[in-house]
Order: C-alpha cells, then structure tokens, then sequence
C-alpha cells in the first residue's frame, strides 16, 4: 500500500514530521534504523533552548523562539494523547561565566542580536549575588550569569516515547529495524531497504540524521553533515539542588543531575573517554560545589548531527521531485516547530514557514 509519505528516520527529528503530517490527515510510514545504528535522540541534553542561537543568521533565532512558543501545546496534547509527560520546564535558562570578560563579550553580541530581532530577546543578566539567590548552590567562581527566559528543559527519552505512540495512535506505521538501502522514483517513490522490505509513498523526507550522507547524495541532497560526539554523566537521585537548566547541567524530574556535554571532533566514534568525563565533572563542580559529593551513575557518547554552519538544513530536491531533506542538531528544541510548521513548508500550504535560509545554496560545492 502506497503511503502519501515515507519518513526515512525514526527518531525525535523524523517522528515529530510524522505526527504533524498525520494531524493533517496524510498517510505515513517511518522506516527506522537497527539498535546498532547512530541515534542522537537517545542522547540527547534535553535542553529546549534559545539561547545563544543565530548569533550569525537571526532567522534561526527566530525559529528557535517559534518553536519553544508552540511547545507547551505540544507537549500537552501528547500528553493528553498518550499519557507521557515529557517533563517540560520553561522558566528560563543560564548561561554561566567565570570571568568578566566573557560575559561582557557574551552580553555585547547578545545586545547585537536583539536589536536585530526587535528587541524579542527576553534576557537578564546576574551577578554573583543575584545569581545566588536564584542559585543557592553555585559556586564562588561563577561570577554571574546570562538569564535567558525563553529556555528550559524537557525528558527527551520520553518525548521519543510519547511520539512514536502517538503516531502509530494516529494511524502511521513504523518499520523498525530497517535500513533503507536504496530510494528510486517512477512515479511514486520505492524504498528498498536491506532486509528486502519494500515501502512506496508519493513523497519521501530523509530526516536520518547521520545516515543522510549516505543516502542523500543519491537523493539530489549535498547533505554535508558530520558527526560530533557529546559525552555526558548522570548523578544518583538527589535533592532539588538547582532550579533552572544551562549548558553544564541540568536536574531532571526524578532528581538525577545530568551533565554534559563535550563537543569532540571524533568522527563515527560515540565512546566515553576518562579525559572526557573528568572534564566534565570538573566544571560541574566549579559550578555547582555540591556535586562533589554525588554518585555518578550513568555515562554515554552520542553523536550530533552538524551542518557546516550549525544551522537547520531544509531542503528540497530538484533532481527527484518529491523528496526533501530535514536535519538539524537541535532536534529537541525544533520539535515543536517540526511538528507543527514543517508540514506546512512540505504541503506547500499558504501559511508554509519561508525556510530558504535553510537550503543547501548557502553551502559551496565541494
């Protein structure tokens, strides 16, 4: 049976499109990978975050700020569909500085940004006293931070939870344990994947992550992505220590703190190294004293999926009409946006988000 879409890619990124698509009342199959297979949804950070982002191109700034709006919604019509709460806090986020320096330098090109976004860039910054007050477990080397109120946190192994439920919920199926080897058009798309599953749809998303370099080529897509490892550690369940997440660490619903995470140019190696995880901890707890005392319990490696640029990668094909490209790093913060904006650019609808930013044009050809 021939789907009015295929969705190449199951994770956070492909199953958010899916949902969307569903909603407007498109039939859809998600063809997802093996357990051996890189998945930067299952390690996430979980941060649903603004700051920092588009420094160099406001749009994304401005689609990062689109997406966090609409994911209070999201998150509760998941959750009144599925049961899952995803652990959703926005009550802003930090940015942490242990100098002057940089955080002047930080607060000049944020002030840059917000004028280029009309002054919708809701950030404050504290002092160590301030932060204190907020923070009461911070350490005496941070000397302030950034305060960005449009960030926050979610649980991302639970966002993955709740859409896949969702979508099968909705009607759409998901092939798990496949890997789609090949994707020809005549007429309808035809998937071939190893196993010799055979899926038709009329239109088909490649949103694989770092399995896109090898399909995308083929697809009409440059797909210049590259991996980047993230290592990140988690505490035994402790007592509410910090109230706000940053880019250091964040504590979870159930009382663990997570920390992380590193950013390695390692290529397709998501191993833990002990330079890597001392790292860590040591920030951690220069930032937050206390940690010193906790149980580490858990450790991973996760590849991240990086554009050239950092940015989103929104692209159409013009060699295989009906195919199009969605990859990006900020799968969990974009989520919202992805599931409800992305279908509209894909169904061409009035309202369709303008994304030409995002296209591959930006890149030069190798």
């Amino acid at each position: 049976m021939e789907s009015d879409y295929a969705i190449i890619g199951g994770g956070v990124v492909g199953l958010s499109v899916a949902w969307g698509l569903l909603k407007r009342g498109r039939s859809v199959t998600v063809i997802d990978g093996d357990d051996g297979s890189f998945r930067a949804s299952r390690g996430n950070f979980g941060l649903v975050w603004v700051q920092s982002k588009g420094m160099n191109q406001p749009r994304y700034a401005q689609w990062s700020q689109q997406s966090v709006k609409a994911w209070r919604a999201f998150s509760d019509e998941l959750r009144g569909n599925t049961g899952y709460d995803v652990g959703l806090e926005q009550n802003g986020g930090y940015d942490f500085h242990f100098s002057e320096e940089t955080l002047a330098e930080t607060v000049r090109k944020y002030e840059t940004l917000k004028a280029k976004l009309n002054g919708d860039y809701p950030y404050e910054i504290l002092g160590h006293n301030e932060l204190r007050r907020e923070e009461p477990e911070i350490g005496p080397k941070v000397i302030g931070a950034i305060l960005h109120h449009q960030d926050g946190h979610a649980n991302p192994l639970k966002l993955l939870k709740a859409l896949a439920d969702d979508v099968r919920r909705l009607g759409g199926r998901i092939l798990n344990d496949k890997t789609v080897k090949s994707v020809s058009r005549t007429g309808s798309f035809k998937l071939e994947c190893s196993d010799g599953t055979t899926v038709e749809a009329a239109k088909t998303v490649l949103s694989a992550g770092l399995g896109a370099t090898e399909l995308g080529p083929n697809m009409g897509f440059k797909a210049p992505i590259r991996p980047q490892r993230g290592q990140v550690l988690i505490t035994e369940k402790l007592p509410r220590i910090m109230n706000r997440p940053s880019l250091i660490a964040r504590q979870v619903e159930e009382g663990g703190v997570q920390i992380g995470a590193t950013n390695e140019e390692v290529g397709f190696d998501d191993t833990v190294t002990l330079e890597g995880l001392a790292g860590l901890a040591e920030t951690a707890i220069e930032t937050y004293p206390v940690l010193g005392k906790a149980q580490l319990v858990r450790s991973w490696g996760a590849l991240r999926v990086l554009s050239p640029d950092g940015l989103p990668i929104y692209q159409k094909s013009t060699e295989m009409p009906g195919a199009y490209l969605v990859t990006c790093h900020s799968g969990i913060t974009l989520a919202a946006a992805h599931a409800r904006f992305i279908p509209e650019w894909l169904e061409e609808t009035p309202d369709a988000p303008d994304l030409e930013v995002f296209n591959e044009d930006r890149f030069a050809i190798a």
